[in-house]
């Protein structure tokens, strides 16, 4: 369970302080979609950063499963993270240099060894997004669809508990961006992960709250209105 309360975010400037989100609160569970829609520089990615335990409120709560990632030391929370909270940003942010299979490992390098459980789970994540035959490419051997698959893959690589997608289809083609939209609607039914995109693409948001168990909420001057 994801719980936000009264989350708020500001950022100092030479003629103030200056707001981008104002007593934000949701909160969501296994299975659920939640799409936040807002115009351009509306706080959602800030929002999203917040939720992933990337950028602190200003003030507020976060809790996933009753913990406060926040709450962490700085190298407890980043374990806390890799392990329960999975991104999906918009320009899929591959290693350039690393296959796709080495891609979607990235999240257990981490923990040190890879075993030959985890690259086989690679592997089957690869072959579920429909890349079994482009495991050994690099990025730049891929389209733009197929670099966001792998980078689809590797959020899902530990199993976490919350899908995080920032405008993952922002940079797609309009047939690309159904199909990424389609496979994680998809894997969130397959594995029960809360799913929460933010978007100001209306056909996006539409096939993912008109999902089972999804709902639409708006990011309108700092505040989330249904």
């Amino acid at each position: 369970m994801l719980i936000a309360e009264s989350l708020s975010k500001s950022f100092p400037t030479p003629s103030g302080s200056l707001s981008i989100l104002s007593d934000v609160s949701l909160s969501g569970g296994e299975g659920e979609r939640i799409v936040v829609m807002g115009p351009s520089g509306s706080g959602k990615s800030t929002l999203l950063a917040i939720l992933g335990g990337l950028e602190p409120p200003t003030s507020g709560v976060l809790k996933l499963d009753d913990v406060n990632p926040y709450e962490l030391s700085g190298a407890r929370r980043a374990d806390f993270r890799n392990q329960h909270i999975g991104f999906v940003f918009q320009d899929h942010c591959l290693l350039e240099s690393c296959s796709a299979l080495d891609n979607v490992l990235l999240p257990v390098l981490a923990g040190g060894r890879v075993e030959d459980s985890l690259v086989e789970r690679g592997r089957f994540l690869l072959d579920r997004v429909g890349l079994q035959d482009r495991q050994s490419h690099l990025p730049a051997e891929l389209s733009g669809g197929e670099r966001q698959r792998v980078a689809v893959a590797r959020a899902l690589m530990l199993c976490p508990a919350v899908l995080l997608a920032d405008e993952p289809t922002g940079q797609l083609d309009s047939q690309s961006a159904v199909q990424v939209i389609g496979l994680l609607n998809e894997l969130v039914d397959e594995t029960g992960s809360l799913l929460c995109i933010v978007t100001h693409d209306e056909s996006i948001a539409e096939r993912v709250a008109g999902c089972r168990q999804g709902r639409r909420l708006c990011l309108s001057d700092g505040r989330l209105v249904t």
